[in-house]
């Protein structure tokens, strides 16, 4: 058991070597995503979360973090979990499609696959259903002896988090249409419930048997009376709400950033858990200081040690789940998608133009003086360029390439594994062989920094010599010691798989940014 961060035991605490300092641009946090939430019988919420690949539970009043079902377990990637009476823990695991039990015993087994995009799922009186978060989507009530499941209602555009409400009806959010719907459990034809809302994404009954409804999109939390129609606005919590539970009739909401807060009424709230970052990858610094995080579905500024929410994948102009960043003009980033395009993306204007795509899981990527934007293909170990439309291969037969760096003679570097590399006539020649998992890597001057996620280190290349110096160590990145995540696989069309990226950058000053994705933080690395 943990108090405090419980993706796992962080390790020592990091340090700078001599002629460095080291601190967080950005605080820890303390869940790793939060997607579906269940109260239990204990009083605490059980959270499900996708990205740290983990079922957690959280006590209400201290905020303490329990991991019931850690990193690197028999479940992965939990979007929405349910409780039977007998204590077991139903998962939907969306990255793998399928439905999986965990018992109190900690042993697990699959109640349902082939169920693409599983997301949604409930208990009624001993019937476990459940539901896909895609275009076409089928509601199933599944079996637990292996039978075969039996369809309630299929071709739903995008259905999630639902409930069974007092008329023995379900009522479920409809991604695809922005309305809520309900059906007989019998199957039949569906009715809308209520319309023009902002992006529902979770259906549940307070004790009065009215609906209260998260929007992704808008950050409502709304009240509904599924008779009238009529509607409330209880608090708004800002975009990437999930889901809803509650305790006695005390209301609780999950925020995709990992964030509980509890609903006090009058537009109250109080912060059970505050917002962070799920899962930073991609980091660039923009010429006036500025850093861009890609944090998967959501991309923040961070200036002054304060994080601004400059775009998510359900906002206009996004170009979906973010994961390499570099800047460009001001207000402007070259970012790569979990669905393998390069992007321009201006997130203020609410704009994106697709450079490139067609990629299989690219990550880093960088920006040469000419205009050209050099990205890596981490599938084929491909290093490719994009300038006017054109796209050319710079080298190709690397090993798992994800960070890209230019000198300032305009020479490639790639971060692959074990090594680091320069491309010249398009041959990947080694620069320096001694490391463990290279993943970000930066230039600045006539020296590169990577990060070692295995080593959990930065380094210091002079890429003339060829030699290495470690200037910080015990660093929260990549898996702890011991555990080998399970491979998170792609949402559907939303976002590719979701391939961990410690990613450095540099800023006008010097500073050294890193991404501490084991603990959702920014860490900064200065010389003194």
């Amino acid at each position: 058991m943990t108090d405090g961060p419980s993706r796992y035991t962080a390790p020592a605490a990091a340090t700078a070597a001599e002629g460095w300092t080291l601190s967080r641009a950005t605080p820890p946090s303390r869940l790793y995503g939060a997607n579906g939430l269940r109260t239990g019988r204990n009083g605490r919420l059980y959270v499900a979360q996708v990205t740290a690949s983990q079922i957690s539970a959280v006590d209400i009043e201290s905020g303490a973090v329990e991991a019931i079902s850690p990193m690197g377990g028999g479940i992965v990637a939990p979007d929405d979990i349910v409780f039977d009476d007998a204590g077991n823990i139903f998962a939907t695991e969306i990255t793998l499609g399928q439905v999986s039990m965990l018992a109190p015993d900690g042993t697990v087994r699959i109640i349902q696959g082939d169920m693409p995009v599983a997301n949604p799922i409930t208990m009624y009186q001993g019937r476990l259903i459940a539901g896909e978060c895609r275009i076409g989507a089928r509601i199933m009530e599944l079996s637990l002896d292996g039978s075969a499941p039996r369809v309630i209602l299929d071709n739903v555009p995008m259905a999630n988090a639902f409930e069974v409400g007092p008329d023995g009806k379900l009522y479920f959010p409809v991604m695809g249409t922005n309305e809520i719907w309900r059906v007989s459990l019998d199957g039949g034809a569906p009715e809308v419930v209520a319309g023009n809302l902002g992006v529902p994404d979770s259906v549940k009954f307070d004790s009065r048997g009215w609906i209260v409804t998260t929007q992704v999109a808008s950050g409502e939390v709304l009240r509904i009376d599924p008779v009238s129609g009529s509607r409330e606005v209880l608090a708004q919590l800002g975009p990437g709400l999930d889901n809803v539970s509650f305790v006695g009739d005390r209301i609780f909401v999950s925020s995709i950033p990992g964030e509980i807060t509890e609903i006090l009424g009058g537009g109250q709230v109080r912060p059970v858990i505050p917002r962070g970052l799920q899962w930073p990858l991609g980091l660039a610094c923009g010429a006036d200081g500025t850093i861009f995080v890609a944090d998967g579905a959501f991309g923040y500024t961070l200036s002054d040690c304060a994080l601004t929410l400059a775009g998510m994948i359900f906002y206009p102009g996004s170009p979906g789940y973010l994961r390499g960043v570099v800047a460009a003009a001001a207000g402007e980033w070259i970012v790569t998608t979990g669905l393998g395009a390069v992007a321009r993306y201006r997130p203020g204007a609410g704009e994106s133009e697709v450079l490139a795509t067609g990629y299989d899981q690219l990550m880093g990527v960088d920006l040469a003086r000419d205009g050209a934007v050099v990205f890596v293909e981490y599938a084929t170990g491909r290093v490719l360029s994009a300038k006017d439309g054109d796209v050319t291969v710079l080298a190709s037969g690397l090993d798992k390439p994800m960070g890209v760096a230019i000198g300032a003679d305009g020479t490639v570097y790639v971060a692959e594994a074990g090594r680091v590399v320069k491309i010249e006539g398009g041959k990947a020649q080694t620069v320096v062989d001694n490391l463990a998992r290279p993943q970000g890597l930066a230039a600045s001057g006539d020296r590169l920094f990577v990060v070692d996620s295995v080593a959990k280190t930065v380094s210091e290349i002079d890429p003339v010599a060829r030699t290495t110096r470690v200037i910080a160590t015990n660093l929260p990145v990549g898996a702890p010691a011991g555990v080998t995540p399970r491979f998170l696989g792609a949402i559907g069309d939303m976002a590719g798989p979701m391939i961990p990226f410690a990613d450095i950058a540099v800023a006008p000053d010097g500073t050294l940014y890193v991404s501490g994705d084991a603990e959702g933080s920014v860490i900064a690395l200065r010389a003194v």
